[in-house]
């Protein structure tokens, strides 16, 4: 049994003073934090993925809130949500919708699919086909659905967060490495500690005695105005040129880390890609204005690195042989690639 025991901050250095803007979001955090408890790392990459305008994969077992944080968030802010389960007959019209023939007018007429709703689960996404996979992924690259000659727009705001378990991969189909890079994150959820775990138990219990009487919707924190007016504001945070740099480098180092970590060129088939850059630069950004501020610190590029990096870096055999994770390289280029 895996607990998560990591001391990584699970958050970027707080100032203590943000705008209102600022504050519905920090509300916002803590409100799902009481939805889904032990689980504040996934909660907080949510909130960054939703302010970078990004989409989540989720690796864990089951029963660890993948599924009630993103219902959480669609309950508590301006969007609708829908949750698909992956199974290997699953179709790509059962995704993008398909033309539905009208006997009352005699014309097909486009019936619109799952991938139209502004947060859409991908659940166990690794069990559909490929056919299934590449619907999904021009989907979420293009934000539009083709079907024949025609295509359709996805609203402005759309967010996929796809789930993968870990411990079942009969009847899998690993995801291409060209879908895994459209994901903005790869989060790792593991089992709560046992202090989080009772009060797990009692948010059961009282959701179970709740759900026999008469109980109100959450309150609505934002609307999608005012994501769309964060998301703004996080491209306007102030990153200074060293700290530009510094990300560029640390993305380098995972195609050719010889300057830094010689002992590391073997064991890396293949290094991340230009999408890592940005991806790291737009979640640094994000993590600084979650915590207040309108600057970005060194540590909110080092706590996100892993998460951003983690499915874009392909090792080889030899560190396969040695037992040797991305986790593990990453670390040790954060630790030798020098900082601004």
């Amino acid at each position: 049994m895996q607990t998560d025991t990591s001391t990584a901050p699970v958050d970027a250095p707080d100032t203590g003073t943000r705008t209102p803007l600022q504050a519905r979001f920090a509300a916002l955090r803590e409100a799902l934090r009481t939805d889904v408890i032990g689980q504040p790392a996934l909660v907080e990459r949510l909130l960054i993925a939703l302010l970078a305008d990004g989409h989540l994969l989720v690796e864990g077992a089951p029963g660890l809130a993948k599924t009630t944080a993103v219902k959480a968030l669609a309950a508590r802010i301006e969007a609708d949500f829908h949750r698909v389960q992956f199974t290997p007959d699953l179709l790509p019209a059962d995704l993008t919708g398909t033309d539905v023939l009208r006997p009352q007018t005699g014309q097909f007429e486009f019936e619109r699919g799952p991938l139209f709703h502004n947060l859409v689960l991908a659940d166990e996404i690794n069990r559909a086909p490929a056919k299934v996979q590449s619907a999904l992924l021009e989907a979420m690259a293009e934000r539009q659905v083709t079907i024949g000659r025609r295509s359709w727009p996805l609203p402005k705001l759309f967010l996929v967060m796809a789930t993968q378990n870990p411990i079942e991969q009969e009847g899998t189909f690993p995801l291409p490495e060209a879908q895994l890079d459209r994901f903005l994150l790869h989060v790792p959820v593991h089992y709560p500690q046992a202090g989080s775990e009772r009060e797990i138990m009692r948010l059961a219990r009282h959701r179970a005695r709740a759900e026999l009487g008469p109980h109100a919707a959450p309150d609505r924190l934002l609307d999608q105005s005012d994501i769309f007016t964060a998301r703004e504001q996080v491209l306007d945070l102030h990153l200074a040129d060293g700290l530009e740099e510094y990300i560029v480098q640390l993305v380098l180092a995972t195609r050719d880390p010889r300057p830094w970590a010689p002992k590391l060129r073997e064991k890396i088939a293949w290094g991340a890609s230009p999408r890592a850059s940005i991806a790291l630069e737009r979640c640094a950004r994000a993590a600084a204005w979650l915590a207040g501020r309108d600057y970005v610190l060194p540590e909110d590029v080092q706590t996100l690195a892993p998460d951003v990096l983690r499915h874009r870096v392909l090792l080889g055999y030899e560190a396969e042989a040695e037992g040797l994770r991305v986790d593990d390289v990453v670390r040790q280029l954060l630790e030798r690639v020098p900082l601004p």
